[in-house]
């Protein structure tokens, strides 16, 4: 038709066309697995180990707070998830037990 343009046909179709379906299945698959071992895993195994941190306080412990308070456990209360925190000898503070992110060895609040 034209001098510089060339004429375009469609081509055929591909050999393999079939197997696309199973190939991006199993891609999906590949990336559930690594979802799961690098995201998921991990993270329900620090939940595993706070709430275990959290069940074993008891009174005479040395903790630290998620705001960054150290204090001696003066008080637990078992059936409503609080404690009471004296950071000295005149300041009680009452926080969830879940705001506990550590509990530190005996006598850090002396060497601080």
């Amino acid at each position: 038709m034209s001098l510089f343009i060339s004429d375009a046909y469609a081509q055929g179709a591909p050999a393999g066309g079939a197997g696309g379906g199973f190939e991006m299945l199993i891609m999906l698959g590949v990336f559930g697995l690594i979802f799961y071992f690098m995201l998921y895993r991990p993270q329900a195994k620090r939940v595993k180990e706070h709430k275990n941190l959290v069940s074993s306080l008891s009174k005479g412990d040395e903790v630290l707070t998620q705001g960054g308070m150290v204090g001696k456990i003066t008080k637990v209360s078992e059936d409503k998830d609080f404690i009471e925190i004296g950071l000295n000898d005149s300041t009680n503070i009452v926080i969830q037990k879940s705001a506990v992110s550590a509990v530190l060895p005996k006598g850090t609040m002396k060497a601080i």
